[in-house]
């Protein structure tokens, strides 16, 4: 999908990754897309400062959703697309992290073009890799961990995702998003297959100035995590590079402002 150069009001679709939450990690790709944006439809997990690169008069309209919060459902959400591209020209629908990561980015693309709305996808920085980064982890690291999963941790029915019984038994990194609530079933299942000892981080805020983190194990992370107050949105990574990369943890702000100097 090459990114659609319309004429101006000419309905069409862009679905932009805004990147982990840190409004610098967007691409100059996605900046552009904003700028020529008539509707700019964002997330929750969107930082509201990227709504200053749309033009003022364009519309800014809030659909996301928190865990317990009322929402637009999907099928809504679609239809709304069509009927602000229809109306006003370039949707941008702005989401957290990369669209297609659980993003169901695809999804609003394939309904646009089922309407003749075209689509583009503009990729974003993944939280999956990213916040783990922010915090001094590589999911991989040469002899210490060959690949990772990123897998999210219930299926559509609010179930734990049956991935991760198979992932609990991989030497891979385990990223698990939108997991918090399901901390201490996901922990069970480690135990179950003798990892109690497998160090575990829990990221909330993952590159933002708020950001916090928790460390352990499987057998104590879930009380360490509630005992700190921890909330979502929240990321945990699970495996023995967590031990490694907490050795020495990055402050890549500060590194951005040495680079600048």
């Amino acid at each position: 999908m090459k990114h659609v150069n319309a004429l101006p009001n000419q309905p069409q679709l862009t679905v932009v990754g805004a990147g982990p939450g840190d409004p610098e990690l967007i691409t100059l790709k996605a900046l552009r897309a904003l700028q020529s944006a008539d509707v700019v439809l964002y997330d929750a997990l969107v930082s509201t400062q990227l709504l200053e690169h749309a033009p003022s008069k364009s519309l800014k309209i809030y659909v996301g959703k928190r865990q317990y919060e009322k929402s637009m459902e999907q099928p809504q959400l679609n239809a709304a697309i069509v009927e602000y591209a229809s109306k006003f020209g370039h949707v941008v629908r702005l989401k957290g992290g990369d669209p297609f990561v659980f993003g169901r980015g695809m999804e609003e693309i394939l309904f646009a073009q089922s309407k003749g709305i075209p689509a583009a996808y503009i990729p974003g920085i993944s939280s999956s890799i990213a916040v783990a980064g922010s915090a001094g982890i590589a999911v991989t690291q040469r002899g210490v961990s060959r690949s990772f999963w990123v897998i999210t941790a219930t299926t559509d029915l609010g179930t734990l995702n049956p991935d991760l019984l198979l992932a609990v038994h991989t030497d891979a990194t385990i990223v698990v998003l939108m997991g918090l609530s399901k901390l201490a079933e996901i922990a069970a299942e480690f135990v179950l297959v003798g990892k109690a000892n497998l160090p575990v981080a829990v990221i909330q805020d993952g590159t933002l100035p708020t950001q916090k983190i928790v460390t352990g194990t499987i057998e104590d992370i879930a009380s360490k995590t509630k005992a700190a107050g921890l909330k979502s949105p929240a990321i945990l990574v699970f495996g023995d590079v967590v031990r490694q990369g907490l050795l020495q943890t990055i402050d890549y702000k500060t590194l951005t402002l040495l680079h600048a100097a």
